[in-house]
């Protein structure tokens, strides 16, 4: 077991942290951090990951995409501000997606421009009352007058007011003998347009997060994904992932909160010294950094296990939930280092604060994580049936 980064990581890592210095940064304060980025601002930045080849980062190099490890897409994801990590976690999941269970017909008509960054993806799974079980989803396909129709609404859907290609799970109302199944639809929203409109948050201001309402919208028959694994379990699969990076998303957070802190510290005199000689602002400093080391260990252990191909689900789900809840620690101990400099908008830690308790909800709220992981440690489901669904309550 080696801690150490590899050479060819530590060259990865770097290299996404210079982009985002250079190129990323610029454009995301080049806009109000209260307000969504216009589209075409967004699509420069995939732009820019894309030449990473970040839009497509699970798949392999000869489907265009960049063959990382697990591990290695975690060392790389940990670096972007979550602005954009969280929306990029949308994009690319949704490639994921349809490489894993879309027809080859399919794949060569929407891939080529997702990975590019000309077109953006995303997926749609949760509902005004439907989050953490997608079998209890209420949209519905239906044939009308010879044409396959949606009706239904999805909500906290990351992309939705941007994207032009969604996944959207829905129960499979064409007949009355299938009614119930849960299967999924590609909408294009050039092809069947859709209402959308952002949500406002308290966090990730800048990046989209929206609702997404289909009346009636008409799907072309050759945009039914005929998945042989069933309407679920590519989207679960993709959460054993999803977890631990936007674990890494609190991370980033974090240690961005906490070098504030550290630097804070050693220029502030208090009672004839600099507060970073104080016994109780040393140990806050100690906690804080175990917990950011925890929380990226746990994150890359939990990634690790993916590429071996071991369960993840139990990992998967600590890490996200323990680095969410660490990071919400680490950036209010950063608040009180800085007394009531932390309290104002100048020190930026409010804004972390706000952020990071968005991250709480994507891919599962920290609740039902405590409860999957629970699952793996005892053999007991304590909601659903012995192999419950999994959702977010947020989509990525």
């Amino acid at each position: 077991m080696n801690f150490e980064l590899t050479s060819e990581q530590q060259a990865m890592r770097d290299a996404v942290r210079v982009t985002v210095e250079r190129e990323l940064q610029p454009i995301l304060s080049g806009h109000d951090e209260q307000d969504i980025l216009p589209k075409e601002q967004y699509l420069k930045l995939l732009g820019v990951l894309a030449r990473h080849r970040l839009t497509a980062p699970r798949l392999p190099v000869a489907a265009g995409g960049a063959g990382l490890t697990m591990l290695d897409y975690g060392i790389v994801f940990e670096q972007l501000p979550p602005q954009i990590g969280m929306n990029l976690l949308s994009h690319e999941g949704c490639v994921a997606r349809i490489y894993m269970e879309c027809s080859a017909s399919q794949k060569a008509r929407l891939l080529p421009d997702l990975i590019a960054a000309r077109k953006i993806g995303c997926t749609g799974s949760t509902e005004p009352d439907t989050g953490s079980d997608p079998r209890g989803v209420k949209t519905r396909l239906v044939r009308e007058g010879g044409a396959l129709r949606l009706y239904g609404r999805k909500m906290w859907i990351t992309n939705a007011s941007v994207c032009d290609v969604m996944i959207v799970t829905c129960l499979d109302a064409r007949t009355d003998k299938r009614n119930g199944d849960v299967i999924k639809v590609l909408v294009e929203r050039e092809k069947s347009p859709f209402e959308s409109r952002e949500i406002k948050t308290i966090g990730l201001q800048q990046g989209y997060l929206g609702e997404a309402v289909f009346d009636g919208c008409v799907v072309p028959e050759d945009n039914l994904i005929e998945s042989k694994q069933g309407g679920t379990t590519i989207l679960k699969q993709t959460w054993n992932v999803n977890r631990p990076l936007v674990g890494l998303q609190a991370v980033y957070l974090a240690q961005e909160a906490f070098d504030i802190a550290l630097e804070y510290s050693k220029l502030r005199k208090a009672f004839g010294k600099v507060i970073a000689g104080h016994q109780l602002i040393q140990k806050n400093l100690s906690d804080m950094a175990t917990a950011i080391q925890a929380s990226r260990l746990l994150c890359y252990s939990a990634l690790a296990q993916v590429d071996r191909g071991a369960p993840a689900e139990g990992a998967s789900a600590m890490a996200k939930r323990f680095a969410q809840n660490s990071c919400e620690k680490v950036v209010w101990e950063a608040m009180n280092i800085l007394g009531a400099l932390g309290l104002s908008s100048e020190a930026r830690l409010e804004r972390m604060y706000r952020d990071a308790r968005m991250l709480s909800i994507p891919d599962g709220t920290n609740e039902l994580l405590a409860l999957i992981h629970a699952r793996e440690l005892t053999g007991v489901a304590a909601f659903r049936d012995a192999r419950p669904s999994q959702s977010a309550a947020t989509d990525h």
